[in-house]
């Protein structure tokens, strides 16, 4: 028996409550029940024709996971979900993505709808073909395939390495890092609430190249190639990947570095998935750009902690403010099930073929505001221009921590329990 407390090292959370897991996943399910009410969505049982039968590649946190609770919970829909998480034992805890697929298969069990979640590596073959399957033994197509791996590293499906005695698959690493030069600038110390520089080197070549093939879009090609060729995508089906642009004063860490090169060819991706897809399917396949959030990776760029907290507080002040619920929900009402009774609408892209649900982040007065911020702050004043309790709460929520209505002095006495 213990009682949990967040554990956080170099702006990192290295564990995760499993009772305030839960309630967060839940919190984020009411939210949208909320929205299918207000918004008079109907389901599939009610004669809806919104998604039906979803796969969500990267299940169990941020937008995957708000994602799946959009498709049913708004929608109806039954869904498979993929992720790679670390199971917990009785006295030693997993990671956050396992309490929330936990606590998400709860509750669409009890509401009904069919719930698969498979703990495997997405991106391998053998991963492909135990779903579909499992599609083929349901009897089911997909109709919405979502796509929001944000992994640190890849291992290739058909290339072995030459230098491994156990004939291992190649292993990439993706790195966030600028290309060229050297970027630095000031982020928030999560345990001090004060300004902290940070530097991060350039990017090499390989470090590029490694990058874009655990974060383009090869992976995502071969998951939709497959699937299409077993026959388990649906008349009209849609598949959707995620990404960021954020502020020109992120460009060089972010867009232009090698993250964004990976995020350049995920989107290159997209254009020829989507002429695969309206030509075999009828179908399409987009990227969305989303708002920055707090993320695993966000809390150590330099300048994006910074950067975050200063949007919040703008957005909040705006009351345009959005999380990952927030976000899925949007995009799923308002840009892909746009259509009659919640058909399949046209969708609504920029010059680029890019759906923009960062639009209320990237408004003109929105960035004025931030840009007017973000060189006047000092540890003196971050309390007061800044969203520290916000950023914060958003840090530790990821993780199951700082979440309303859970009792944190409480003993746990089973790690691999949601309940207290």
């Amino acid at each position: 028996m213990a009682i949990i407390k967040p554990m956080v090292r170099s702006n990192i959370c290295l564990n995760a409550h499993p009772v305030g897991c839960a309630k967060e996943t839940e919190r984020q399910i009411e939210f949208v029940k909320a929205k299918k009410a207000e918004r008079g969505i109907k389901g599939a049982k009610e004669g809806g024709n919104g998604p039906k039968f979803v796969l969500v590649l990267g299940c169990s946190t941020g937008y995957g996971l708000a994602s799946r609770i959009s498709a049913a919970f708004e929608y109806e829909a039954d869904t498979i979900g993929v992720s790679f998480e670390k199971e917990p034992t009785e006295k030693k805890g997993g990671t956050p993505g396992w309490y929330n697929n936990m606590a998400f298969d709860r509750a669409a069990k009890k509401a009904g709808l069919i719930s698969e979640t498979f703990n495997a590596d997405a991106f391998s073959h053998e991963t492909r073909k135990l779903i579909i399957e499992e599609a083929k033994k349901l009897g089911r197509k997909f109709d919405l395939v979502v796509y929001s791996l944000a992994s640190p590293v890849r291992s290739d499906p058909d290339k072995i390495d030459p230098n491994s005695a156990d004939g291992n698959h190649i292993l990439y690493k993706s790195v966030l890092k600028p290309i060229g030069k050297t970027y630095s600038g000031y982020g928030i110390d999560i345990l001090t609430d004060s300004l902290k520089e940070s530097a991060a080197e350039p990017a090499t070549e390989d470090e590029i190249a490694n990058t874009v093939k655990v974060m383009g879009g090869e992976d995502w090609e071969l998951w939709i190639n497959q699937l299409s060729e077993a026959g388990v995508l649906a008349e009209g089906c849609r598949t959707v990947a995620y990404s960021y642009i954020g502020p020109e004063l992120s460009h060089a860490i972010y867009r232009d570095g090698s993250i964004g090169q990976a995020k350049k060819h995920l989107e290159a991706t997209a254009l020829n998935l989507n002429k695969k897809l309206s030509s075999e399917l009828n179908g399409g396949a987009w990227v969305s750009v989303n708002k920055g959030l707090v993320t695993r990776s966000s809390a150590v760029i330099p300048i994006i902690s910074l950067y975050l907290s200063i949007l919040f507080k703008v957005m909040k002040a705006k009351g345009n403010h959005e999380g990952c619920i927030e976000q899925m929900e949007r995009l799923f009402a308002e840009r892909l099930y746009t259509g009659e009774n919640s058909a399949a609408g046209v969708v609504p892209v920029d010059s680029e073929n890019l759906i923009r649900v960062d639009d209320w982040e990237m408004q003109d007065d929105i960035q004025a505001e931030v840009d007017k911020i973000m060189p006047t702050v000092t540890n003196e004043n971050i309390k007061e221009l800044c969203d520290l309790d916000g950023y914060k709460h958003d840090f530790y929520a990821t993780n199951g921590f700082d979440v309303e209505g859970v009792d944190y002095n409480i003993e746990i006495e089973d790690m691999t329990k949601i309940d207290f």
